[in-house]
């Protein structure tokens, strides 16, 4: 397999020249050479596009389904390359596919987020990958866990290849949502404490999984200084034989583009730095009595529980609980929090209360 130079730092490089996050644009599914071209093209016009992404291999959950075109769509993204100059992206889920795409000259490759929770996929990859200097893109895994996602990175590391970017495109979730696949914002954020020298993109279309969505998600994203985007485009969205639904033209890209808004990571204005730091000092002493206020609680909780067992009491009173879970996001609404936000809260404090309660209840005579 060709090897990539050493030095060559694809993100990291395009983010230092660009000043901007990067753009990854194309369709979900190379699906013609026609549909193909005509994207990069599109995609071409806007001036602005980093890094020309397609499906080659497709994984999908039940057979039957439009599982891409294989090998045979290679050759498609090696003339977007020579007629754009759009670097190329696509997805690889075994050694061969490593092979195939670096044979034929593709830039970047992304690992799929079905790929990204099976550590022995991921380590067969980074044994593919090794020594090739091939810039990779890693999806969070399916679920939420963050430990997967880590973990897949640390492969790749420990198999020499520096040259990475994480993507986060959502998780899945029981619970309703408006959608695709949950943001859970958090989770990426935890990712990028790790990993402060890996970019971090998003998936606003995987996320979504709607068109109407993708400016919102791609601007939060951008607010919550992510290093790029990469968004589903495709010349006629509707008929697209997969994902159709989050897909956009390349024109609208280009709509959604500029209306995003590109905010500074911080400013040298004095007076916004005096009136932050003044504001951060006023928090610091917030959170100073919030712990103190839930250092109150727990020596509560820890007398409540001394009394139980004196009594021979159970630990869970479900009564209890359920006038605590309805009433904390009462009192939040009307003193103006956010109401799932404290029972979510709420139910952390609950979890800490069992488990010091229990911790009593267990203790020796």
């Amino acid at each position: 397999m060709p090897a990539f130079p050493a030095s060559d730092t694809f993100f990291t490089r395009r983010l230092a020249a660009k000043g901007n996050p990067l753009l990854i644009a194309g369709p979900c599914s190379a699906e013609t050479e026609a549909q193909v071209l005509a994207t990069a093209r599109g995609l071409q016009a806007l001036g602005n596009i980093d890094l020309f992404r397609a499906g080659i291999w497709k994984p999908r959950t039940r057979p039957g389904s439009f599982e891409g075109m294989g090998s045979v769509a290679l050759p498609w993204l090696q003339r977007v390359k020579a007629e754009t100059g759009l670097p190329t992206a696509t997805e690889v889920a075994t050694p061969r596919h490593v092979e195939e795409a670096l044979h034929h000259g593709i830039d970047v490759l992304w690992i799929g987020a079905r790929t990204t929770v099976n550590p022995f996929a991921v380590q067969e990859l980074a044994d593919a990958l090794a020594g090739t200097g091939a810039p990779v893109m890693v999806k969070n895994p399916v679920n939420p866990d963050v430990a997967l996602w880590a973990g897949a990175l640390e492969r790749l590391e420990r198999a020499g290849i520096s040259n990475l970017a994480a993507i986060h495109r959502g998780f899945s979730t029981f619970a309703p949502s408006r959608y695709r696949n949950a943001p859970t914002w958090m989770l990426p954020i935890e990712l990028k404490t790790r990993f402060p020298h890996i970019p971090l993109l998003c998936d606003p279309s995987h996320i979504g999984g709607r068109r109407d969505l993708l400016l919102p998600i791609a601007q939060k994203a951008l607010d919550l200084d992510y290093d790029g985007l990469m968004i589903e485009t495709h010349p006629d969205p509707d008929h697209a034989l997969s994902d159709a639904e989050q897909q956009v033209t390349p024109q609208r890209l280009g709509e959604i583009l500029s209306e995003l808004k590109y905010r500074y990571r911080s400013s040298n204005n004095a007076e916004y730095l005096n009136k932050a730091e003044e504001l951060r000092q006023k928090m610091d002493v917030a959170d100073r009595e919030i712990i103190e206020a839930l250092a109150r609680r727990m020596a509560l909780v820890g007398e409540l529980a001394e009394y139980k067992k004196e009594n021979n009491v159970k630990i869970l009173q479900l009564d209890r609980w359920n006038e605590i879970y309805s009433s904390r996001p009462e009192w939040a609404r009307r003193a103006g929090v956010n109401e799932k936000f404290v029972a979510e809260l709420y139910k952390l404090i609950h979890v800490e209360s069992i488990r010091r309660q229990t911790e009593i209840m267990q203790r020796p005579e």
